[in-house]
């Protein structure tokens, strides 16, 4: 049996004037109100065009399907993410560990801020998340965390590094997701989110502490 088509999710064309700019921005407005309230299983264009107030013809001018609108809510997402990652991880005028401490806590805040949202999005995320934009946007986040190491750690080999890094997203995500769901209230997320930021820079002590000063890159 072939494979499903993937979904195209790259935008159609990209707004040049403000009223254009506009439409977009009513458009992703409208889509996150449906999300949020009508969940990912009855997210549809139909529905988006409707609370926008535009036309589906409208929509379809800069959104090709359903999982265009979802990965473009996605992307905002990460983008204020790895943002907020990125320049809490590259000042250096802060101890590394006591950075990525921030990171981990700053994370689980967002998430719980906006917990109805980090979850919709998660449940869309089967819709798009093979596509090669997604694998991209993912690699793009990814390279924060790698940067990071090459500091922490530099003693380490890139291989090395690559599976550290995948220690600390396979944890990073899940568990800050789990907080969001949970009904925590702000210090109960917030002492949870101090305990893995804690836990993450033990990891990375005890494999500093064991690496050898000449391994190669």
């Amino acid at each position: 049996m072939a494979p499903p088509p993937t979904p195209r999710i790259s935008t159609r064309k990209r707004p040049k004037q403000a009223r254009s700019t506009q439409l977009v921005a009513d458009i992703l407005t409208a889509a996150a109100q449906v999300l949020a309230s009508d969940g990912a299983s009855r997210f549809t264009t139909a529905r988006v065009a409707e609370k926008a107030g535009v036309s589906i013809g409208s929509l379809y001018q800069y959104f090709p399907s359903k999982e265009a609108i979802l990965f473009r809510l996605q992307t905002d997402e990460w983008d204020k993410t790895s943002a907020l990652m990125a320049g809490m991880l590259a000042d250096r005028s802060v101890p590394a560990l006591d950075r990525l401490r921030a990171v981990v806590r700053a994370f689980v805040r967002s998430e719980c801020e906006e917990a109805a949202m980090r979850i919709a999005l998660n449940d869309a995320a089967p819709l798009y998340r093979d596509t090669p934009e997604a694998m991209t946007l993912r690699q793009s986040s990814r390279r924060i965390i790698d940067d990071f190491l090459c500091e922490v750690l530099p003693a380490m080999t890139s291989s090395e590094r690559r599976r550290v890094a995948d220690v600390l997203l396979m944890s990073f995500g899940p568990v800050a997701k789990h907080l969001s769901e949970a009904g925590y209230t702000d210090e109960e997320a917030d002492a949870r989110a101090r305990a893995m930021g804690d836990m993450f820079c033990a990891y990375l002590e005890s494999l500093g502490a064991k690496c050898p000063p000449n391994a190669g890159p």
